[in-house]
């Protein structure tokens, strides 16, 4: 897949187009991509996608906005794997928040990317004061060139597909009704840093994954699988991710994962690591006594929840 910094001032070419943020890529927007990616086939032209840094949430209220599920890296991976060919990554700042719905039109959908045909969710609004909709973009494309076609919500057990949705599954703990939503278990990529080796001195060394700035759509303890090591297979493991309270005051939230059975060095791997199970709520302890009491608990834990679970 090509990625794009940006939207050029003249297109290459033509290409079937969906815009959105697209965050954790889920069974709503599997179905949206599956649709795009048919229809270019047929066109014989380029499947493409539109989408935005930061999310505009944050740029408006950054304090009020939701945690993300995806980075834009993992975003783009995710887009990738659904059959995407481009995606263009538009810097969505004051002037692009500025713009008039028949600039974006114009500058954007007719020159930039020559859209032959798009598709949108039906709640989709664009433009400075969200002036553009559905009925407009019919309108100028019948002008334009370009068809226009909205997607109805997707249902899962008569419940709406969003990201909204999934955040709110993975902040109680329901990691099994998230992975329905998104047609996968939730999981978190980056790559394993050097951290203050506690775990190791308490008998479980964890691999420490880079987090950056981002704020994490779960907290908690949780068995895990973890992909990308040198290895063959998943390895299973018990991660944390939060904010450390017995041992950091910094409250900056960090992922840390303890590996079974795995005495490989994995500094600077890049790994993604799937929570498939919730044992239980970060929590504060009085002595570390006390703190590698409990982790040998959630290490034994975790491996009976992995016996139970793995065929």
């Amino acid at each position: 897949m090509q990625v794009f910094r940006g939207i050029p001032e003249q297109a290459d070419q033509p290409s079937v187009l969906t815009i959105g943020n697209f965050d954790g890529v889920h069974r709503g927007h599997q179905a949206l991509l599956s649709l795009l990616t048919e229809k270019a086939r047929a066109l014989g032209l380029p499947a493409a996608v539109l989408t935005f840094e930061p999310h505009p949430r944050e740029y408006f209220s950054a304090a009020e906005a939701p945690a993300r599920l995806s980075s834009l890296r993992e975003k783009l991976i995710l887009l990738a794997a659904s059959g995407v060919e481009r995606a263009y990554v538009c810097r969505f700042n004051a002037d692009f928040a500025a713009l008039s719905a028949e600039n974006f039109i114009d500058g954007i959908l007719v020159r930039g990317l020559a859209v032959r045909h798009l598709y949108i969710g039906d709640d989709f609004r664009f433009g400075a004061r969200r002036r553009g909709d559905f009925a407009m973009l019919q309108s100028v494309g019948r002008v334009n060139g370009f068809g226009v076609e909205s997607m109805a919500t997707l249902d899962v057990a008569g419940e709406r597909v969003s990201s909204s949705a999934v955040r709110a599954a993975l902040a109680k703990g329901e990691l099994a009704h998230a992975a329905e939503l998104l047609g996968r278990p939730y999981s978190i990529a980056g790559r394993v840093a050097h951290g203050d080796k506690l775990g190791r001195q308490l008998g479980y060394p964890t691999a420490n994954i880079q987090l950056k700035h981002r704020r994490p759509a779960l907290s908690g303890v949780f068995a895990v699988s973890v992909e990308g090591l040198l290895a063959a297979r998943t390895v299973q493991g018990v991660a944390n991710i939060g904010t450390r309270p017995t041992v950091d005051g910094s409250g900056r939230p960090r992922l840390e994962v303890h590996l079974f059975d795995w005495q490989q060095e994995c500094y600077g791997a890049h790994l993604r690591v799937h929570f498939l199970h919730k044992l239980r709520q970060e929590q504060r302890f009085e002595s570390f006594d006390a703190l590698t009491a409990q982790i040998r608990r959630d290490a034994d834990d975790a491996r009976a929840w992995h016996a139970a679970h793995t065929n």
